[in-house]
């Protein structure tokens, strides 16, 4: 296999932060309020602009609260989790690490008495037809470690009493999200939108609200997770007025972003440019003799983590920390020339490779990619052959 001629434009390929939109460049930033009160009057406008043209590049309805929260989509989620579960019957969704992480919020840590867990391994997606729309469901829309999502929102009720909290990180600005089926939705600026990170987004409905004013959990709860002040919705919060002090260097930078999303045509073409991204690796995986999707069923596979497990029976024979060690090595060697970064399987998932694919990432980056781990990939098996 002859060395590659040619580099990615863009070698980021890191699933969080992702790569900068194409033609990002520092003085983008010239705007900033450096220095300024995140209470002041431009400042407040600032983020209040980040939340308007969330709504509108995301046709999120015109009656859900959309806040900006501290600590990313973590914490999100554990706002959500924190000041609503315990009402009702709680199921909770995990196929991969993420997931996971609110499994053990729910069992461990919130240790609700009415729970039911529906779990499933890396590269596969637990029944869906199982869940209770009368019970609140905690799910990840995409999961971000393990490549694979949910193929859309028919499998929940229009008519449901329970709440559906659903992180959505990895898939808001890559899918279309069917707001009417979601209560409460979170992700972060610095996944497919390729901006900061630090910073959270939380989308609540009417419902969400009525649960919020209504029902007051058994259990402290932090000040940054309190989103109600004297039995109603602290509206404040999703106007602007952060519970937290945010980074207005990172809110010009997702401003920026935003921009940019809407100068190439919004949501249809994000989709299209994931979609073109998960196509270029498809396209490769149909002639490749190492590499296969982890999720076998491309009706649940991710556009934006594109998640590979070794094909290769020479590497698929040896331990799994054999294979490990192998593949941080390919990695490192594609590294070293400059031709592609942090691209290395989650470390619980399975030996192999996490490309990431959102809207951000060129295609044509992801080809020239493509090309290295095949040039890299043969270099190392063939000296470990001759070693042997």
């Amino acid at each position: 296999t002859m060395k590659p001629a040619k580099k990615p434009v863009s070698p980021n390929f890191s699933s969080g932060p992702t790569t900068k939109f194409p033609g990002w460049r520092l003085d983008m930033l010239s705007g900033v309020l450096a220095g300024r009160s995140h209470r002041s009057a431009p400042a407040k406008a600032k983020l209040k602009d980040i939340i308007e043209t969330h709504r509108e590049l995301l046709a999120i309805p015109a009656n859900y609260y959309i806040g900006i929260v501290p600590a990313s989509d973590t914490g999100a989620v554990e706002m959500a989790m924190w000041s609503m579960l315990g009402q009702r019957g709680v199921d909770v969704v995990a196929w991969e690490n993420f997931s996971n992480d609110w499994l053990l919020d729910s069992r461990d840590h919130l240790k609700l008495d009415d729970l039911r867990i529906f779990e499933a391994p890396y590269g596969e997606l637990p029944d869906l037809s199982q869940l209770d729309p009368d019970r609140d469901i905690v799910f990840p829309w995409n999961g971000t470690t393990s490549g694979v999502r949910v193929p859309n929102g028919d499998w929940i009720k229009p008519d449901r009493k329970g709440l559906t909290i659903c992180d959505a990180t990895s898939a808001v600005f890559a899918y279309d999200i069917p707001w009417d089926k979601l209560d409460v939705t979170t992700w972060s600026w610095q996944k497919v939108l390729g901006s900061e990170a630090a910073h959270g987004m939380l989308v609540l409905s009417p419902r969400a609200v009525e649960r919020l004013e209504s029902y007051t959990p058994d259990r402290p709860l932090p000040k940054i997770f309190r989103m109600t002040k004297k039995g109603k919705l602290n509206t404040a919060i999703f106007e602007g007025s952060t519970i937290n002090t945010p980074s207005m260097l990172a809110v010009e930078d997702c401003l920026v972003a935003l921009n940019w999303v809407r100068s190439i045509g919004g949501m249809p073409e994000m989709m299209r440019r994931s979609q073109k991204n998960y196509e270029a690796v498809a396209k490769w995986l149909e002639s490749s003799n190492i590499f296969e999707f982890l999720c076998t069923d491309e009706n649940v596979r991710s556009t934006t983590s594109l998640c590979l497990k070794v094909k290769d029976p020479w590497l698929t024979a040896q331990s799994d920390d054999e294979q490990k060690a192998f593949i941080k090595s390919l990695i490192s060697l594609i590294d070293k020339e400059g031709a592609g970064h942090d691209f290395n399987a989650y470390r619980t998932a399975p030996a192999g490779l996490r490309i990431w694919g959102g809207g951000t990432v060129e295609a044509s980056d992801i080809s020239c990619l493509l090309e290295w781990i095949d040039w890299a990939y043969a270099q190392l098996k063939s000296s470990a052959q001759e070693a042997a």
